[in-house]
């Protein structure tokens, strides 16, 4: 999952986006309003962590010109503005969720958490298909109870297949979605880590949809058709 951070701190920008790495997402940093409105607009985020106090263009700006846009990413407002019709405010320009400074780095990771799961339509913090569990505030797979061990980027492959089980993914998306912006990107590999996946995981839970990508499925479910390319 790939999470913009837009914070004019750079030192907390930095804490925020370190922490979040640690937490296996794939995280860019936007110092100013400007460069997050345009990265807003041009990238595919999972979620947004966006600082109200930013220079050039106030985050309250550049959020209400994301929903204009019809730009739907999960927003987390972070600033040190506490009051209440501050708040309001950035609800109000589209917000999903707020945090007001200080706060606690974990607690910022754990909305986030929550704010991507309700938007790919999930309640629970454990992610399931078949035999395969995914705990999402701690990283952990099982598949029939038993824990594997995976890379980061197979948890990063695996957490967005679970996220969107049961939807076709392309490898340009799987490849826009575990990466960063700075990040080498080889649209290649893909096809390593779902290899790799597969062999640990063991249960045919990653279907190949020929011509078009990869979707996850419940091995026990009757398997859905084919989608037709254009």
């Amino acid at each position: 999952m790939r999470v913009l951070v837009a914070e004019d701190d750079q030192q907390l920008a930095q804490q925020v986006h370190d922490a979040l790495v640690e937490a296996a997402y794939a995280v860019d940093l936007a110092h100013d309003g400007e460069e997050a409105q345009f990265l807003g607009e041009t990238e595919p985020y999972d979620a947004v962590v966006l600082d109200l106090g930013l220079p050039k263009i106030d985050g309250v700006t550049v959020l209400e010109s994301w929903r204009q846009n019809g730009i739907n990413t999960p927003v987390l407002i972070l600033t040190a503005r506490d009051r209440w019709h501050d708040k309001v405010a950035g609800f109000d320009s589209g917000a999903d969720d707020y945090v007001t400074k200080p706060f606690r780095i974990e607690e910022v990771v754990a909305r986030l958490r929550a704010l991507i799961r309700r938007a790919a339509g999930h309640a629970s913090a454990e992610l399931t298909c078949g035999p395969v569990a995914l705990e999402t505030s701690s990283a952990k797979v099982t598949v029939d109870g038993q824990p594997i061990r995976l890379t980061a980027q197979e948890y990063k492959l695996l957490a967005y297949l679970m996220h969107h089980k049961g939807k076709v993914v392309s490898r340009t998306e799987l490849t826009e979605h575990i990466y960063d912006q700075n990040f080498d990107r080889d649209s290649n590999t893909i096809e390593v880590f779902v290899g790799r996946l597969r062999r640990k995981i063991g249960a045919p839970v990653i279907d190949t949809v020929r011509g078009l990508g990869y979707r996850l499925i419940d091995p026990e479910s009757p398997p859905e058709p084919e989608d037709s390319p254009d």
